[in-house]
Order: structure tokens, then C-alpha cells, then sequence
């Protein structure tokens, strides 16, 4: 079974696109180590996600431990150092058959247990498992224990299907007298974040060699749907119906033109990707040929859609 290495990290706010570009080096880097199979990467979404959130995949624990003590690694995280705040969170968790798959929502839990506690930690945290399973909007649970050498920490994965209910369950208080129960077999507790953005709607999209989606393609697909959802919505609704009949003001009309669309690009958005997912992940020596024919072909849309809404309406 393949395994994820988890690392969760908080960047300098002025270091931003150092980190970016000093991650996307990284990214061509770490293809080539053995046994690696994928990288995701997830910049911060504050507030509820103030940390860069980078999975890996490889084939088996042997390639991860490998990774993780190479001194490749070590280089390219003494380069780092100077971006970044506090230490990182690396822990190492088993995949599921389809590999991990980050939801809307997700949150990476650390706990350093008390020596000589454990076997009591995993007595409350069969507790805690069986009071989560029934948290409406969950999607998935991992419990991974330490990995001797490479990780102290038990680790939990927590993924639902939006911030709502994410935050419903961790400040419920169920969970919070849970939390107080495990208290005297803890040594430290702490919950980070990890959120995903447009490339939700892309995830069916990406190839199995796991290199990141340029976000320049997401931006574009988005924007292919979104501008007519907007332009014909505001046409055939927002105008006649919320402004004229209903006369509700310009901000509320736009506020609920928004809401429907969110919700219709949502639901277009991973449709579309799925008919440019040659460009999107082109085969290899055809990166540049199917880059430039899929933004011309995209570009060539915009421009129809354009002078087409000019020209009717």
C-alpha cells in the first residue's frame, strides 16, 4: 500500500512567492527520487487555513523513510529556512486504494501521548472515532500511530465535505469533553487545517504522475464557465426579476447572482476539465503543442462568447 507524507507548514507572509516557486523547484526535484508517485500542494486559505499544506505520495514506507532522510531533502529544506515560522508538522500516513484525496475541508491532527499511555490513548480514541462517524458531512477518517524514527505523533485525518461542518464538529461538545477527557494521557495537542481551492474541480483531472495542475489552466476553464453563468444569469434574472419586479438593490441582487454562480461553476467546471484534460495534463513531449493549441482554443471561445452577448443583447 502506498503511503502519504503529510507536511504542514507556516511561511513568512513576505515570503510567499519565494515559497511558491521555491516548492515548485521542489516538485521537479522530487519526481525524479525513487518511488515517489505524487505531490499536491495547498497554499493557505486564512483564516481557517493560515498553513501550506504538502502531501507526497510514494509506493511503499521504505521509499518515504528514504525521502525523508535523504540528503536531497536536507538541502532543499536548509534553503527554506529563512521563508518559514515554527517548525513543521511532517507526519506519514497509509494511503487508501485511491490515494489520499483531500476534501473541501480537512484537518491533520497531532497528539504526543505520555509514555506509558498509549495503549489508554487508543482506548479513548476508539471512543472519539465512534462520536465522529456520526458528524454529519463526514467524508473520511484515517488514525495512523508513530512510525518509529521518523514520526512521534499519532496522527488522525479528518475530511468533510465543507468548512461548516468541520468546524460544527471540532467545537462541538461532544468532541470537547472528549478532548478533556484524553488530557491527563497527553503531552501536546494540536489540530491544523488544510483546505482545497478551484483545484477541487480538477481532481478527476490530474494524471497519475501526481505533478501539480498549472493554476494558469484552472484559472482559464474557470473563467470559461464562470463568464457566461454571470452574463446570462444578470441577462435573464438578476435584470427582469431581482431589479425590476422584485427591486431589490444592486448588492443583494449581486449577492444571490453569486450564489447560483458558485454553485452552477462548481458543477460545470470539473465537466469542462474533463474535455481539456489533454491540455491540462498533455502526454509527455507534448507539452508545448497542446499548451499553446488548448489556450488558443480557449482564447477562441472567449472571444465568441463575447461578440456573440454583444451582438444579441
Amino acid at each position: 500500500m502506498s503511503v502519504s507524507i503529510v507536511t504542514q507548514t507556516c511561511v513568512r507572509p513576505e515570503r510567499a512567492g519565494d515559497f511558491a516557486r521555491w516548492q515548485g523547484e521542489t516538485s521537479t526535484f522530487i519526481s525524479n527520487f525513487p518511488g515517489f508517485l505524487e505531490q499536491r500542494l495547498m497554499p493557505p486559505k486564512p483564516p481557517l487555513q493560515v498553513d501550506w499544506v504538502i502531501l507526497q505520495r510514494f509506493a511503499n514506507l521504505e521509499a518515504a523513510r528514504a525521502w525523508l532522510a535523504s540528503s536531497e531533502r536536507q538541502t532543499r529544506i536548509e534553503g527554506a529556512a529563512p521563508m518559514l515560522v515554527g517548525r513543521d508538522d511532517v507526519h506519514i500516513v497509509q494511503d487508501e486504494t485511491e490515494g489520499i484525496k483531500p476534501s473541501p475541508a480537512s484537518v491533520v491532527i497531532s497528539t504526543r501521548v505520555l509514555p506509558g499511555k498509549e495503549a489508554e490513548y487508543r482506548v479513548w480514541e476508539r471512543k472519539i472515532a465512534a462520536a465522529q462517524s456520526k458528524a454529519p458531512g463526514l467524508q473520511g477518517y484515517r488514525f495512523e500511530p508513530p512510525v518509529p524514527g521518523v514520526q512521534e505523533d499519532f496522527v488522525a485525518i479528518l475530511r468533510f465535505d465543507n468548512e461548516a461542518n468541520l468546524q460544527a464538529w471540532l467545537n462541538s461538545p461532544v468532541r470537547k469533553n472528549l478532548i478533556e477527557e484524553a488530557t491527563p494521557l497527553t503531552e501536546e495537542f494540536h489540530t491544523r487545517m488544510a483546505r482545497t481551492g478551484f483545484d477541487q474541480w480538477f481532481q478527476d483531472s490530474a494524471g497519475a504522475g501526481g505533478a501539480p495542475l498549472p493554476v494558469w489552466k484552472m484559472d482559464m476553464l474557470v473563467l470559461l464557465m464562470l463568464y457566461p453563468i454571470v452574463f446570462l444569469f444578470g441577462i435573464f434574472v438578476g435584470t427582469p426579476l431581482f431589479s425590476n419586479v422584485l427591486g431589490l438593490s444592486f448588492a443583494v441582487s449581486l449577492f444571490l447572482g453569486n450564489i447560483v454562480s458558485v454553485g452552477l461553476t462548481g458543477f460545470l467546471v470539473p465537466w469542462v476539465a474533463g474535455r481539456f484534460g489533454w491540455w491540462l495534463q498533455p502526454a509527455p513531449g507534448e507539452e508545448v503543442r497542446s499548451g499553446i493549441l488548448g489556450a488558443a482554443i480557449i482564447l477562441a471561445l472567449y472571444a465568441a462568447m463575447v461578440f456573440i452577448f454583444w451582438r444579441l443583447f
